[in-house]
C-alpha cells in the first residue's frame, strides 16, 4: 500500500524532528545506508525493525539486537499490529508515526513564522515541531534550530556516570581466569561458559553501576515493565560500557553485552529473545554459564549465559513474587508461570548443586489444531475424526505419554471438541489449557504459604469441582491420590471427562492408574480398583516422542472391560508402525486401523455423529 506518512522522532537528549516520508512498500528503519527511515546512534541496529503499512494500521517487526517497543510491547524477532500514532521506541529514539497531515489537523492554527529560510519545494519535509537542544556526541544529528522567542522543551537527562575513585587506573582487557583444583567444578563448560570467563568481573562491574546510576534496588519491580525504563537503561549502559571499554574484551560485542545486561536488569536476562522466538518450545537453564534449547523437538546447547548465579535467583524472584510465591533455602522450588501463561519450574541451592535452574514450558501463542497435528504427522484423519467423535459422545479419555511427548497440547486440542453448551471445569497445577468455550472454570492449585497453611491439591480442587454441577471435568495431569477421585468422577454422572498421565504404553497407563489410586490412602483390592478403572475409562490415547523431535500418537486403545484372570483387557483400534529411518534420523512409518470396531460405535450413530456414506472411524 501506497501512503504519504509523518514521522515524529524524539531522541533521549530531548531532540525532535519530523520526516515525511512515501511508504511505497515496507518501512525499513536503521543505521544502515540503505534504511528508508536512518537514525545515527549506536543503539539502534544495522537493520532494526521493519513497518508495514495499512489502511489504519501498521505491522511492526523486530530484526534488532536489543529489541523494540511498541505500545509498551517488547518486540523480540517477532511482529506486531498497531494502529498509528502508537509510540513506537527504536534505540534511543521514539518515533510516532500517522499517515500525512494528521499532525496538521490535530494542531491549532499556525501563529505567524519569524522571517527566515524556508525548506525547498519537494524532496523530504523537515518541519520544525519543538525546538531542540545542541546534539550530544555519537547522538542522532539535531534537527533546525530553535525559532527565537521559544524556549527548549524539558527533557530527560540520564544521571551522569560516576567519576572513578582515586588511584582508579582501567585495566588491560580481561583475559579468561586460570582455574584452580579447587575450583575445578566450577569450571565453565562450552561456549557460554568461555565467552563468560573472559567477562564476568566486567559484567558484575556494569550492574554496580548501573544500580548506583539508576537507583534500580530501590525501586518498585512492578515499574520496570514501565515503557519508559529500557530507554533510560539502554542510554545508562552504554556510557558505562564506553566508560569501561578498555577493560571489555575485543571479541565482545558491545550492542550484545547492552541488550543483555538490560534483560538482566528488567527482563529475564539471555532468556528473552529465547522466549520470542516462536520455534522455541522449552527453556532449560542448567546453571549460570549453560542455556539449552529445546528447536523442533531437539535440545540445543546455546551460547547464551547469565554473569552470575546472582542473576539467576534475581530472575527467578521477578517470576514467582508477582504470583505470591516464594523461593528461598527453606523452600528452594516452586512452580510458576510467566505473564504468558509459560510454565516455570525453578530449584535453587541447597537442592540444585550446580546452581540455580530455570526450565520454562513455553506457552503456545496460536492454539494447535487438528488439522496442524494432521500436518505434522502427529495423527492421521480417521484417528483425529474418531477422538473428536469419543469426545462429543462423553467418552472418558485418559491420555498417556512420557514427559515432553505432547500430552498437555493433545488434551487442550481434544478438549476444543467439547460442545459448547456444557459447563467445564478444568483443574491444572499450572493453567496451560486454552479452551475456547464459554463456560469453563479453571482452576490452579496453591503450594503451602511460609506457616505452611494455605495448601490446595489437584485432589482438593477435585473434590470442590464436584459441587459445582459440572458436565465435564479436565484434569491436567493425574500423579497422585486424586486418580481415585478422578476415576469415581467419571463413573458418577461427570462422562466425557479428560486426564492425563506418564507412561509409555497403554498397558502401562493402566497400571500406573493403579498404582496412582493406591497412593490415596484407601483401602480397596487391586482387584476392586481394577474394576473401577474398567467401568470409568473407555479410551486410552499414548503420545510418544522420537528421537527425531517428532511427536506422534502410537496408539489409541479401548478399555473393554475385565479378563478371566482379573487382569484390564485393553482392544488396540490405532496404531503407528514404525517402518525405518529416513534422512538426518527422520522416523519413517504409518498410522493403520487395527481392525477392530469399537463397543460403543452405536452411540455415533444413534447421536447422529455419522452419517450415511461417512467412514465409521
Amino acid at each position: 500500500m501506497s501512503l504519504d506518512l509523518d514521522i515524529v522522532i524524539e531522541s533521549d537528549d530531548g531532540g525532535r524532528r519530523a520526516e515525511r516520508l512515501r511508504a511505497d512498500g515496507p518501512l525499513t528503519i536503521g543505521r544502515d545506508v540503505t534504511s528508508v527511515l536512518r537514525l545515527e546512534s549506536d543503539l539502534v541496529s544495522r537493520h532494526h525493525a521493519v513497518i508495514q503499512v495499512g489502511a489504519a494500521s501498521m505491522r511492526i517487526e523486530d530484526r534488532s539486537t536489543n529489541g523494540t517497543l511498541a505500545g509498551g510491547q517488547l518486540l523480540r524477532k517477532n511482529a506486531v499490529d498497531v494502529p498509528f500514532g502508537t509510540p513506537v521506541v527504536v534505540g534511543n529514539f521514539t518515533l510516532h508515526i500517522q499517515p500525512a497531515g494528521a499532525y496538521q489537523q490535530a494542531r491549532p492554527a499556525p501563529q505567524p513564522a519569524p522571517a527566515g529560510p524556508h525548506p525547498p519545494p519537494g524532496g523530504v519535509v523537515r518541519p520544525t515541531l519543538r525546538p531542540e537542544a545542541a546534539p550530544a556526541p555519537t547522538r542522532a544529528p539535531a534537527g533546525p534550530r530553535p525559532a527565537p522567542g521559544h524556549a527548549p522543551p524539558p527533557r530527560y537527562a540520564p544521571p551522569a556516570a560516576k567519576a572513578p575513585p582515586p588511584g582508579y587506573a582501567p585495566a588491560a582487557p580481561a583475559h579468561a581466569p586460570e582455574a584452580s583444583a579447587s575450583d575445578a567444578h566450577n569450571e565453565p563448560r562450552g561456549a557460554a561458559g568461555k565467552r563468560r570467563a573472559a567477562n564476568i568481573e566486567v559484567r558484575r562491574e556494569i550492574h554496580r553501576l548501573l544500580l548506583e546510576h539508576l537507583d534500580l534496588a530501590t525501586m518498585n519491580p512492578a515499574n520496570f515493565d514501565d515503557p519508559s525504563m529500557r530507554p533510560k537503561v539502554l542510554a545508562a549502559l552504554r556510557r558505562i560500557v564506553d566508560m569501561l571499554g578498555p577493560r571489555i574484551p575485543q571479541t565482545v560485542d558491545h550492542a550484545r553485552l547492552v541488550g543483555e545486561l538490560a534483560d538482566e536488569a528488567l527482563g529475564l536476562g539471555p532468556l528473552e529473545r529465547f522466549i520470542a522466538d516462536a520455534s522455541i518450545s522449552e527453556i532449560m537453564v542448567i546453571d549460570a554459564d549453560t542455556i539449552y534449547v529445546e528447536k523442533n523437538g531437539k535440545i540445543i546447547l546455546t551460547d547464551a549465559c547469565f554473569t552470575d548465579d546472582e542473576r539467576v535467583r534475581a530472575v527467578i524472584e521477578r517470576i514467582v513474587t508477582p504470583l505470591g510465591r516464594r523461593i528461598d533455602e527453606s523452600s528452594p522450588l516452586v512452580d510458576a508461570r510467566l505473564k504468558d501463561g509459560s510454565r516455570v519450574n525453578a530449584v535453587i541451592k541447597p537442592i540444585a548443586l550446580r546452581g540455580s535452574c530455570i526450565t520454562i514450558r513455553k506457552f503456545a501463542r496460536t492454539p494447535l489444531t487438528l488439522d496442524r497435528l494432521y500436518g505434522f504427522g502427529a495423527l492421521n484423519e480417521s484417528m483425529g475424526r474418531f477422538l473428536s467423535r469419543s469426545v462429543i459422545a462423553k467418552k472418558n479419555i485418559v491420555i498417556s505419554g512420557g514427559t515432553g511427548s505432547g500430552k498437555t497440547t493433545l488434551l487442550n486440542i481434544l478438549s476444543g471438541s467439547i460442545p459448547e453448551d456444557e459447563r467445564i471445569v478444568t483443574i491444572e497445577d499450572a493453567a496451560e489449557l486454552q479452551l475456547v468455550q464459554p463456560h469453563v472454570v479453571s482452576m490452579e492449585t496453591r503450594p503451602a504459604n511460609m506457616e505452611g497453611k494455605g495448601e490446595y491439591s489437584i485432589r482438593d480442587l477435585l473434590k470442590n469441582a464436584m459441587r459445582m454441577r459440572p458436565d465435564r471435568i479436565v484434569v491436567g495431569e493425574c500423579r497422585g491420590g486424586e486418580a481415585l477421585d478422578m476415576l469415581q468422577a467419571m463413573n458418577t454422572g461427570h462422562d466425557g471427562s479428560l486426564t492425563t498421565t506418564h507412561a509409555n504404553s497403554p498397558e502401562e497407563a493402566i497400571t500406573r492408574l493403579e498404582t496412582l489410586a493406591l497412593m490415596a490412602g484407601v483401602e480397596l483390592p487391586a482387584r476392586a480398583i481394577r474394576e473401577q478403572i474398567a467401568t470409568s475409562v473407555h479410551l486410552i490415547v499414548q503420545q510418544t516422542r522420537f528421537s527425531d523431535g517428532s511427536r506422534r500418537v502410537t496408539a489409541i486403545s479401548e478399555v473393554v472391560g475385565i479378563d478371566e484372570e482379573g487382569q484390564i483387557e485393553l482392544l488396540p483400534l490405532f496404531r503407528f508402525v514404525r517402518t525405518g529411518t529416513g534422512p538426518k534420523n527422520k522416523v519413517i512409518g504409518d498410522f493403520r486401523a487395527t481392525g477392530y470396531l469399537p463397543s460403543f460405535l452405536n452411540d455415533f450413530i444413534v447421536m447422529g455423529l455419522v452419517h450415511r456414506g461417512e467412514p465409521y472411524l
